[in-house]
């Protein structure tokens, strides 16, 4: 079958395989193997509880992966096994719409509900038969074994046997009849997409998401050297970016602070408030701390507002690596008053993360149309909040990692038409080192996962972002 990338191959190859112990002596009764302690089934079945978690309940997977908060059974894994299942979840996701249309077509009637965890079981199965260099027989087995001892799937345990057996002959065929662009997309996030950007554009987004990420790192000073020392290339104009193998821990500068990963996206609001030496910044939905590195190592003073502790903690954690002191307010916006105004501020404003999908592929499933709206109502009522925190002359930029208008074109539209005493100041692609494509035909910053082309596919790309620069008179 074929493989989805260098990556999920190299996981899957180091992670899937089976130890190898001295041949049983002539004669002798070899042990039968458990039910459930095959090599591999607690990898496989932390892939199945998760992706269940993430469909149906709709938890994030990240929150899940955490090693400290996170599923039981993920913790409890050897590291190479964590990193099987984070491939295999991340092909699940990825490609969710065409698993669906082979087993759709292997199936002579769909799945009844109240079938317990077959679903998952067979989206775990077909990800791995279909995209991943996993041997087509572990990954039939495991599944035939996780549907037998979950109480519900039991009963369709010879169903889970015979459609994966199928897909091991078929699925290759079945693939190659697909032809939707926004296959792997849920259908009412793509038909906006085709609405607001073009059926071209839409396309190329998608294929886009299908992509591992590269990582970008925020540099403290010095580009060229980390460039250099990391191995990685430029993007716009002030990111390093690589695909790493192994830790980001381990790699050359982490201890003593020198960078921070960021994508080359969500580095530009920061850098869109122009020169920050010796000002008063706000950095408002601050965590993990990104943007808050970017304006302390510009020289700005920095109070940083977040509404949780725990991610305030976390964001402290980080500054101490970077050698930054910045104030820290754990606050609901909505109940913020500073003390005194600022001279600038960055508002990330809370969003449905539409352009984070490459990086974040649970996000396509997790949000549904509605948060959309919901969501910009919030990020109105933050966005004229923060505008009374602003000294006069004062430049506050708006930013948002969605592709969704009502998170970003139309809220400035309607904050401009409702505060007359803001105006937009245009974003200067050639100034800011920006891509030509990323500016929209208002002057704001729109980055799409499809812009920013570089040596190959896999270094390509960008987060989706909106960001827009507005002036206080």
């Amino acid at each position: 079958m074929s493989a989805d990338n260098n990556t999920t191959q190299a996981a899957a190859r180091k992670a899937s395989g089976k130890k190898r112990g001295k041949p049983a002596a002539k004669g002798a009764k070899v042990p039968a193997v458990q039910p459930g302690t095959e090599p591999g089934y607690a990898a496989r079945k932390a892939a199945t509880d998760l992706l269940g978690k993430i469909m149906f309940k709709r938890m994030p997977l990240d929150g899940e992966l955490d090693l400290r908060n996170g599923h039981p059974g993920y913790k409890r894994l050897e590291p190479n096994d964590r990193s099987l299942v984070r491939a295999i979840l991340g092909t699940a996701l990825r490609r969710r719409g065409q698993i669906q249309g082979v087993l759709d077509a292997l199936l002579e009637r769909p799945i009844p509900e109240k079938t317990g965890r077959v679903l998952d079981i067979l989206h775990v199965a077909l990800a791995q038969i279909l995209f991943m260099s996993i041997p087509d027989h572990a990954a039939v087995s495991l599944a035939v074994s996780l549907a037998g001892r979950d109480g519900r799937a039991k009963p369709y345990k010879g169903l889970v046997n015979a459609v994966l057996r199928r897909a091991t002959r078929e699925g290759s065929a079945l693939l190659e009849e697909q032809s939707a662009p926004g296959i792997n997309a849920p259908d009412w996030m793509y038909k906006r997409w085709i609405e607001v950007f073009g059926e071209e554009t839409a396309a190329a987004i998608a294929e886009a998401h299908l992509l591992e990420p590269y990582v970008d790192f925020s540099i403290k000073d010095d580009v060229a050297k980390w460039q250099e020392q990391l191995g990685g290339e430029l993007s716009c104009g002030k990111s390093v970016r690589l695909v790493p193998e192994g830790a980001i821990d381990v790699l050359p500068g982490f201890d003593e602070g020198a960078w921070w990963v960021q994508d080359s996206a969500a580095a530009v609001p920061a850098r869109l408030l122009g020169d920050v030496a010796g000002l008063r910044v706000a950095d408002l939905c601050a965590a993990p701390g990104g943007k808050t590195m970017q304006l302390a190592a510009a020289g700005a003073h920095v109070t940083a507002v977040d509404v949780s502790a725990r991610r305030l903690e976390r964001l402290s954690d980080n500054m101490a690596r970077m050698g930054f002191e910045v104030e820290t307010v754990a606050c609901d916006l909505r109940n913020y008053e500073p003390d005194q105004q600022f001279d600038a501020i960055l508002l990330d404003a809370p969003c449905s993360a539409t352009g984070t999908i490459r990086r974040h592929p649970d996000v396509a499933w997790l949000k549904r149309e509605d948060d959309v709206s919901k969501l910009a109502d919030l990020q109105y009522e933050l966005l004229t909040k923060a505008a009374h925190w602003l000294k006069p002359g004062g430049l506050l930029v708006y930013c948002t990692c969605s592709l969704e208008q009502e998170e970003g074109e139309l809220q400035i539209q309607r904050f401009l038409l409702e505060s007359p005493e803001f105006s937009r100041e245009t974003v200067d692609a050639e100034a800011f080192a920006l891509p030509a494509a990323t500016v929209n035909s208002q002057g704001d910053f729109r980055a799409l996962p499809c812009h920013n082309p570089q040596k190959t596919a896999r270094l390509s790309g960008m987060d989706g972002f909106f960001a827009a620069r507005l002036r206080k008179s």
